[in-house]
């Protein structure tokens, strides 16, 4: 019972301590008026005898003072207004009432001597009630004006009140997005200004035994090809790569390999997400692993396809980059060069650059009546939905139907083929990357 009392008083307290700074100004009037002033405005007594540990107890708080917001001053001027009108109209019902009586008392009087001077009194009365009635005119359309006022100032503050209620979720996560968008790319800056090139590392005399790419270990000196393992952040664990040193200057680290088709193509997000395949033939990276390589430092991408009649050309771009996942593997890829055309900034309803990755079981394309990577069964950057994708199915031959094969949208043929005629089908495709800044 005690413990009970002693929370209610703390609490008590609490709501007490809000309402110092009044009950200090009235305890410098009372002090003034020569008033005694209890030192703790809460008081506790008992109120009834105990029975056992249960003991009635009464307390008495002190008033609290709560602040309304401005409009209220102005309902409470308009309410005296109010009162004095109606105290205004009783006086003037009133006045009305007496001129009544007195014009009966006098209807039955003829006398012209009488009449005369009585004339003259209801003239001036009928004057000053007159003003009168122009006076409280005046007042009863400062007091309209003044509760239009409030009518206006009252539904202001409804209307603001409301907004700051009813918020629109989709605007504020469009907002966090960005937000979080530009915060991921400032962080990703600041990591690149700080790697494994901060100076107190480099008057490390520890040897570097794992390299960040494939272009580190052909400057270190390795020049065949193979698997190798790397580590492009610090704060990540190392993995592995295949990585290409013979093909045009070597250095290139391999995110994918089209060549027999020995691996399906058509998987979910986390399978794209962590990679599959085998690094000794078919098989994609996996975006986690993509987005670090080419966070670490300005990647360029080369493209090399070839089809089943010995054909071979090349797409490459100056900028590659892929974002993270919360931002769904967003891909940034510009500065054409090459032989294979610009299938990735097709048009303008196919461009590939600036969208997010779509797997069959994740629709994150632009296109409004389904799902991109169902209908073509692989992960890729759609748009609405593609003029290229490199992990479509693998055909050994031209097919006809649904143009789900590995597909370049800008491959010679393509653009004069019939809606319903053959498809075209690709031997090898091959994605990798190296720095911008790579010298053979």
């Amino acid at each position: 019972m005690k413990k009970l009392i002693y929370l209610v008083l703390f609490k008590t307290a609490l709501l007490a301590f809000t309402n110092v700074s009044a009950l200090a100004d009235e305890h410098t009037e009372g002090v003034k008026e020569g008033k005694a002033i209890d030192a703790c405005p809460i008081k506790l007594k008992t109120n009834g005898k105990c029975e056992g540990e249960e003991c009635p107890y009464q307390i008495n708080l002190p008033p609290m003072t709560i602040q309304l917001p401005k409009q209220f001053r102005l309902i409470e001027n308009t309410l005296k207004e109010v009162k004095n009108l109606k105290d205004e109209v009783n006086k003037l019902k009133k006045s009305c009432q007496d001129c009544k009586l007195q014009a009966d008392d006098n209807q039955e009087k003829v006398s012209t001597e009488f009449l005369a001077p009585n004339r003259e009194v209801p003239t001036e009365n009928s004057k000053i009630e007159d003003n009168r009635v122009k006076e409280l005119q005046i007042k009863v359309k400062k007091l309209s004006a003044s509760l239009q006022n409030a009518k206006k100032q009252i539904h202001l503050l409804q209307s603001n009140v409301e907004k700051r209620s009813l918020i629109n979720m989709d605007n504020v996560q469009s907002y966090v997005d960005s937000k979080v968008e530009n915060l991921t790319s400032f962080l990703e800056i600041l990591d690149n200004r700080c790697s494994s090139e901060c100076p107190v590392r480099q008057s490390s005399s520890a040897i570097q035994l794992v390299q960040r790419d494939c272009a580190d270990y052909y400057t270190a000196g390795m020049r065949h090809n193979g698997i190798y393992k790397v580590i492009p952040d610090p704060k990540n664990s190392s993995f592995e790569v295949y990585c290409d040193m013979e093909s045009m200057g070597g250095g290139w680290t391999v995110l994918q390999m089209r060549q027999d088709g020995s691996i399906n193509f058509n998987r979910t997000w986390n399978d794209y997400k962590n990679g599959f395949g085998n690094l000794s033939g078919e098989f994609w990276l996996g975006n986690d692993k993509i987005h670090l390589l080419t966070k670490s430092k300005d990647m360029q991408l080369r493209i090399e396809l070839e089809d089943f009649n010995g054909i071979r050309q090349y797409a490459k771009y100056e900028q590659f980059y892929v974002a993270n996942e919360y931002l769904k593997y967003r891909l940034s890829v510009t500065g054409y060069t090459g032989t294979a055309g610009d299938a990735l900034h097709f048009s303008k309803h196919y461009n590939h650059d600036q969208k997010f990755f779509s797997t069959p079981d994740k629709d994150n394309d632009k296109y409004l009546s389904g799902n991109c990577g169902a209908y073509y069964s692989s992960g890729w950057w759609f748009d609405k939905c593609l003029s290229a994708n490199l992990n479509g199915k693998y055909y050994r031959q031209k097919y006809k139907g649904i143009r789900n094969g590995i597909f370049w949208g800008t491959w010679h043929g393509v653009s004069n083929g019939l809606p319903n005629g053959y498809r075209q089908a690709f031997k090898q495709v091959k994605m990798m990357i190296r720095p911008k800044v790579f010298v053979p």
